[in-house]
Formats: structure tokens, sequence, C-alpha cells
């Protein structure tokens, strides 16, 4: 396969990825702003969201002061910004038909219908009148592409590229999400709260659960109340829960053996030392150490594996 068909697939699959992940993100901020707290506490959640995209230092510099309404419409509509869901569905939009003749009509028809929709809620306002309807259907709209892509494409180079396009992306943001929303939530892992605390941190963990569809999972694999160690557990270990650290690695690993060449021998093999590194690790050890500290080292191999597979395969052909 070409390199530039495959980076504009493996780009093309990582913005949609990022649309519904933004979405994910800003959906659980808007549920838990609406929980009873400070104002304080309220603004720590926004200022945290930008902080997962490393967003902050231009929001200030474009918005200045944080608030709910700014920090939503920067997120969502302002194409300025690159991590926005208007600006990742144009990505996306434009990846894909730069390789028009590598896709199924399914998957660009999805992918084109998606950008024509998202255009017309947002100039007609329906974002405003109910924003978690958005966050919604931006989230189905991934599934969709998703879906149809695994449904109709051929089980080929193109789709592997897309599959790790996909899962690159999604480890990188669930280590992001947990590792600004741990540090967020009042709640340690090992002290005692009374009964007012603990009822809000409830709530707050059941957010950050259900921004990665996992308060359903959590309930039938622990049948306990949210502990934050099992909620770690959930999203780094469990090869078992789909947005998990340790199922995305799965799927990087898989997809890397079937795409490999003379080259990506390196790349390869730290992969699968990060996937073993997940699949034998223990969460009381990952606490011990440091869940910021683990989960900083971990963004930064993700980013390393990000590289090495654009040198590897993608860096386009200059002829």
């Amino acid at each position: 396969m070409l390199s530039r068909t495959a980076d504009h697939l493996f780009w093309m699959s990582r913005y949609t990825e990022r649309a519904e992940n933004t979405a994910r993100m800003l959906d659980v901020n808007y549920q838990t702003s609406l929980l009873p707290q400070s104002q304080s506490s309220a603004m720590l959640g926004w200022q945290g969201l930008l902080s997962i995209s490393e967003l902050l230092s231009m929001y200030s510099a474009k918005l200045g002061d944080i608030e709910a309404a700014k920090v939503m419409d920067f997120m969502v509509k302002d194409e300025s910004n690159p991590s926005s869901i208007m600006s990742c569905l144009s990505a996306a939009r434009e990846n894909a038909r730069a390789v028009r003749g590598a896709l199924t009509t399914e998957v660009w028809e999805t992918q084109n219908q998606t950008w024509l929709e998202v255009r017309r809620m947002i100039t007609s306002g329906e974002f405003e009148r109910d924003p978690a309807q958005f966050f919604e259907w931006v989230k189905f709209r991934s599934h969709l592409f998703r879906g149809v892509t695994l449904g109709t494409m051929l089980m080929d180079e193109a789709l592997r590229f897309m599959r790790l396009g996909t899962f690159l992306e999604r480890a990188d943001n669930t280590a992001r999400l947990m590792d600004v929303k741990f540090h967020t939530v009042q709640s340690d892992f090992h002290g005692s709260s009374s009964g007012r605390e603990q009822e809000v941190d409830f709530y707050h963990w059941s957010a950050i659960l259900r921004s990665v569809s996992g308060f359903e999972v959590y309930r039938k694999v622990y049948r306990d109340v949210i502990r934050p160690e099992r909620v770690a557990e959930l999203l780094i270990l469990r090869a078992d829960m789909p947005r998990s650290l340790h199922a995305s690695l799965n799927e990087v690993v898989g997809n890397l053996t079937l795409v490999a060449n003379e080259q990506s021998g390196e790349t390869y093999r730290r992969a699968g030392k990060l996937c073993a590194e997940l699949k034998y690790g223990r969460i009381d050890e990952i606490l011990a150490t440091g869940l910021h500290a683990y989960l900083t080292q971990f963004l930064d191999r993700i980013n390393d594996l990000g590289g090495r597979i654009s040198g590897d395969f993608l860096v386009p052909d200059i002829a």
C-alpha cells in the first residue's frame, strides 16, 4: 500500500475517534456540572478538560477566563481549535475524500454525511438547545463509522491502518481522561469520607465510568460500590473492557503484526512490551508507584509508538 494512502486512512480513523472522545469528555463534564458543587470545583472540572487536550494555554490566550459555555463552544464549534469536534470531523472527512477510491461507498457516505449533518446541527443551534443529545449523536456517528468499516471493508492493510489509528487514539485519550479526572475528584484511594462526600464521589466516579461506557461493565465485573482503585483497574488492566488501555494495546499489537515490514521490528517490540506490562501488571503495584507517574509514562510511550508508526509506514513518498 502507498504510504500516503495508509497515512490518510490512519488519520481519518484517529480524527473520528478523537471527535468521539472529545464528545465523551464534554458530556461527563456537562453532566457533573449539574451536580451540587461549588463554583470553584466546577471550574476545576472545565480546566481539567482543557488540560487533557493540552489546550489550556490556547484557550486562555483566546478567550480568557474559564466559563462552561465558552469551553463548550471552544471544544465543539471553534475550527481554529484543532481538537474541536468540528475540526476533527472536518479533518476525518478530508482524509476520507483524499482516499475515496480505497473506501467502500458506505464508509465514504457515512463520513461525508456526518460532516454535512454536524454543520447543519451547529448552524441551526441544536447543540445549544440540548448539548447532551448532541454529544450522544457524535458518539453514535463514530460507532456507525466503525460498524460500517468492519462490515464492508476488505480485511486487508487498509482496514489494519484504520484500526491502528482508532486504538492508538483511544489508548491516548483514556489515559489522559484518567490522569486528569483522578486528580480532580476529591477522594483518595485509602482515606475515609463523610456520608455526604461519599455520595458526591459516587456521582463523580459514575460519570467518569459513563464517559467510557463503563458503568454497567463495572457493575457486572465487580458487583460492589464504586471504588477508585477498581475504576483504575478496569480502565487500565482489564483486557475485556473495550476502552481500557490493555484492550487498546491488544488491538495495536494485533494490527501491527498484520502490516509488519522490514523496518517495523523495533516499533512492534515496543508495542509488545507495553502490552505485556499491561497483561501482567497489578493495580496495587501501579498505585504504589503513583498513578500520575504511570499514566504520564504511558502517554510518552504511546506518543513514541505513534511517531514510530508514522516513520515506519506513513511518511508520504516524495515522488
